[in-house]
């Protein structure tokens, strides 16, 4: 077949990614013959968009699967789509606001008729891209929190726990988005520090010019304060204890208590108490009995019970309050202040403590399974390093805040009666005969449903358990066959909101974990180590890298140098090296299938070689699978076929040329070559497995619908460290002769006689045509002293007979550096032998090759100082 002179990457991967789909290579059902091998996505928002971060995990999850479904495994990989509530909700909003149409002027139904387009026209935006990724998924299961049987879980779920004891409605202080009019959770609070004024202010006693100072970052609460509170033991302010003071500009009186939870050296040591504007404070004002005072409206205006500058906003209000307590002569003084702030993750707004009526779920004992089954390594995270953060949380866990106001969600399945009483129910209908079995004379209309959705999490926290309708049918096949799934992919900031969550859920729902094994990205950074966001404008669009360079150049380019837990470095030359890569490859392949087979010599050593040094490389990829070191079994693929394969291998037996024409090629060698090449387009197909495939294709007749993603991932087999040691020194003998041919100037068309000293020349026998060939030697011979330029290789010396090239005192010192280097590497070697601790704990092979390092020195040494004697 003709091949194209450079590999194009568009052409292969939408043809072969659209025969894959067409022959249904990533479908899955259950099979009681095969094991099966499950992952589910980490569901992206449904308004999202394919970025760095997403490349970096699909790719992880898709090398998994992919060789999970080579390994025969019954292989299911589960995409879906989270609706993403606020996220949604805001992105709607401004939709309707560029058509000039108001959120608040339409009803419920109105508005989730736009929120269900907005899902149909952009919804399947990303994981149409994942396709171009290459990800394997089984697109026939593709799954979305919002559909009915995702939909109903949540709210079969809410209705049980509910009923459990588990479910209650309480004040509460969350934290307050005002931008999106909701609450949020604990962990989609960004902490910033920000440039802030650090206000001191003076409360004076009733009918007196003297008083207390406070400081204070928001002036702007301070008429919601409801006492000022210094430390007990603060002689300063002791026998204040009991008093009133006046709060500026309304002049309402207010207690002094003492608290020992003021600090006497921090600001003045008198510290504001506004209960209904800041958590630490709700807890002190919940201690001493103080009233609780909301002045702040849900967009963070200023409400008529703070009496003065109504309506305005609470940033602006903060700026005039300042001018007006000078101007009443409550002002101090005001300083420069650098603190700590809270910030939405999905509006960036800042967050307001805010008492509230709210849905909670009680969290101590439900969590308990999922703290002792990550900690005792039932459920593995990698790196361990993240049991202390997550042992950390779990130990603290809070009541978890389940109510949003928001309208885009899961509708929360309270219904209440105009005397107050609420029926936690699946539907109306249930409701309405709940009530009747109470003894209530209600009908439908008497009822109105809490107007507030889910929290989000709270249905994705069922994902592995409800993409396979686990709730619906809780012994179908489906779930029955492929739960508990095997492996999660994610990101560390969603380790307690999503991950913990899903196994709380899993011990609560199955009784067992949702998955075995949780493997933790690092994020995407740019090379000065920021985030790769669109804000910042630093993250290169995925689609446009993929479009430049090819799916399997991103690919590896994002794993080069991406090991589990840590941070990957971006730089778009590591998507050059994977470009690279693909062309290596290709020009090998190109190489090899334009040999002409006939009579020749059969490389048998390098074959063997080859096959050793394969088999190395497999078991070595193999374990470092199972230890999850995706980067490492990457560049040990990658080293193998560059290096090992193409530098090396391919330079042994590509045939010999006479009159510039070349000459055939044994069939056995042929053979074998496209034998190794087969296997190691299996070994690196999880990498990259498009290139992977169109070699495949073409290595010899396949059958149609047939694939390399089907096929045996590589076993590989017996190393033998024999051979593998000589080709050791053969690979640094040829190099010592090319060396030495560029140091004298040496052509390298130039034959050059070789002479060997050694014990064993049995050992260099089968390797003698490949050092002719490789460093153009013209003759070996075997003496019991070698002359001109020497070297030693593990205790085995090495002459070339320059000539007239050798410079005597040239070639002393180079031997006397080498002598020097040796000395100093062997006394290294003799330390860490000497360490019984590292001999203690070393395993025994590392131990024995520290020892043979050792005996190597020891023999270039004397051989070293043997050839200066004959200089």
């Amino acid at each position: 077949m003709e091949l194209s002179k450079t590999y194009s990457p568009k052409e292969v991967e939408d043809k072969w990614y659209a025969y894959w789909e067409k022959n249904k290579f990533f479908s899955s059902k259950p099979n009681p013959r095969k094991e099966p091998y499950t992952v589910v996505i980490p569901p992206p928002n449904v308004t999202g968009v394919l970025h760095m971060g997403h490349m970096l995990n699909n790719t992880i999850q898709d090398v998994l699967v992919r060789k999970a479904r080579m390994e025969g495994k019954e292989t299911c990989w589960v995409p879906g789509t989270d609706h993403a509530s606020i996220a949604t909700e805001a992105k709607v909003v401004a939709m309707l606001k560029e058509k000039g149409i108001n959120k608040a002027d339409l009803s419920r139904e109105e508005f989730l008729k736009y929120c269900w387009e907005w899902t149909e026209k952009y919804g399947g935006i990303i994981l149409k891209q994942l396709r171009k990724l290459g990800a394997s998924c089984d697109w026939d299961r593709t799954r979305f929190t919002m559909e009915p049987s995702l939909y109903d879980a949540v709210i079969d779920v809410f209705v049980d726990l509910y009923n459990k004891g588990e479910i209650y409605r309480g004040y509460r202080m969350v934290n307050w988005d005002p931008e999106a009019r909701t609450t949020v959770s604990d962990e989609e609070v960004i902490t910033k520090e920000m440039a802030s004024r650090l206000v001191y202010i003076r409360y004076f006693f009733p009918g007196s010019t003297d008083g207390l100072t406070i400081a204070t970052t928001r002036p702007e609460t301070i008429m919601a304060d409801a006492a000022i509170c210094v430390n007990p033991n603060d002689d300063r302010y002791r026998h204040l204890v009991g008093k009133t003071v006046l709060i500026p500009l309304i002049n309402k009186e207010i207690r002094v208590i003492a608290d020992e939870y003021v600090e006497t050296d921090f600001g003045t040591g008198c510290l504001k108490v506004t209960p209904a504007h800041d958590q630490n404070d709700f807890i002190l004002g919940e201690k001493h009995g103080l009233e609780v005072i909301d002045i702040l409206t849900d967009d963070a205006k200023l409400s008529e019970k703070a009496q003065i500058l109504v309506g305005e906003d609470r940033f602006v209000a903060r700026k005039k309050i300042i001018k007006m307590l000078e101007e009443s002569g409550n002002l101090v003084k005001v300083e420069d202040y650098k603190s700590n702030v809270g910030t939405s993750e999905r509006t960036g707004a800042v967050i307001e403590p805010k008492i509230s009526l709210q849905w909670f779920l009680k969290m101590k004992e439900i969590s308990k399974p999922a703290w002792e089954n990550v900690m005792n390594d039932t459920i593995r995270l990698i790196p361990p390093k993240f049991k202390n953060t997550y042992n950390h949380w779990m130990e603290n866990v809070r009541d978890w805040n389940i109510s949003r106001q928001l309208w885009w969600g899961h509708r929360i399945p309270a219904y209440y009666l105009g005397d107050g009483t609420v029926i936690v129910a699946k539907s109306l209908e249930e409701a309405v005969s709940q009530a009747r079995e109470k003894g209530l004379n209600v009908a439908a209309e008497d009822f109105t449903q809490d107007e507030d959705v889910l929290d989000t999490w709270f249905s994705s926290w069922l994902w592995p358990i409800s993409v396979f309708d686990g709730f619906k049918d809780p012994e179908n096949e489906d779930i029955r066959y492929y739960y508990p799934t095997n492996d999660l992919v994610t990101a560390p900031e969603i380790l307690f909101f999503w991950v913990a969550r899903m196994i709380i859920a899993g011990y609560e729902y199955k009784g067992t974990y949702p998955f075995k094994n949780v493997y933790l990205t690092g994020i995407v950074r740019d090379k000065l180590g920021r985030k790769m966001s669109k804000s910042l404008g630093n993250s290169p669009d995925p689609l446009d890298l993929i479009d430049q360079y090819g799916a399997d150049a991103v690919r590896t380019g994002m794993l080069f140098s991406s090991p589990a837990g840590n941070d990957l470095p971006y730089d778009e030359k590591l998507v050059e090296q994977g470009r690279n890569f693909s062309n290596k490859i290709w020009n090998a392949f190109r190489l090899v299938k334009g040999w002409e087979t006939g009579a020749g010599e059969v490389p048998v050593a390098a074959i063997k070689w080859f096959r050793a040094r394969l088999n190395a490389a497999i078991a070595e990829v193999r374990e470092h699978y199972e230890k999850f070191r995706m980067s490492d079994a990457l560049l040990t693929t990658y080293n193998l076929i560059w290096n090992d394969f193409c530098s090396q291998y391919l330079e042994m037996v590509k045939p010999a040329y006479a009159d510039g024409v070349a000459q055939p090629v044994a069939p056995e060698t042929y053979n074998a070559t496209i034998g190794f090449f087969d296997e190691l387009m299996r070994l690196a197909h999880p990498w990259i497995p498009f290139i992977s495939e169109e070699i495949w294709q073409s290595l010899a007749d396949r059958s149609a619908g047939d694939s390399i993603c089907i096929q045996p991932f590589p076993k590989g087999g017996e190393a033998d460290a024999g051979i593998l040691g000589n080709f050791e020194i053969l690979s640094e003998l040829v190099s010592w002769v090319r060396n030495t041919r560029q140091s004298k100037q040496i052509s390298p068309k130039e034959s050059l006689p070789l002479e060997i000293r050694t014990t064993a020349p049995e050992r260099y026998r089968p390797l003698e045509p490949l050092i002719m060939k490789l460093a153009n030697i013209g003759t070996i011979t075997y003496a019991h002293e070698v002359s001109g330029m020497t070297y030693v290789i593990k205790g085995d010396e090495f002459g070339l007979d320059l000539g007239g090239n050798l410079d005597t005192e040239s070639e002393k010192e180079n031997l006397q550096k080498e002598l020097e280097y040796t000395l100093g590497f062997k006394k290294s070697v003799e330390a860490k032998l000497s360490n019984e601790k590292f001999v203690a704990n070393a395993k025994p092979e590392v131990v024995e090759r520290e020892k043979a390092k050792l005996a190597d020195a020891d023999a270039k040494i004397q051989a070293i100082r043997e050839a200066l004697q004959k200089l």
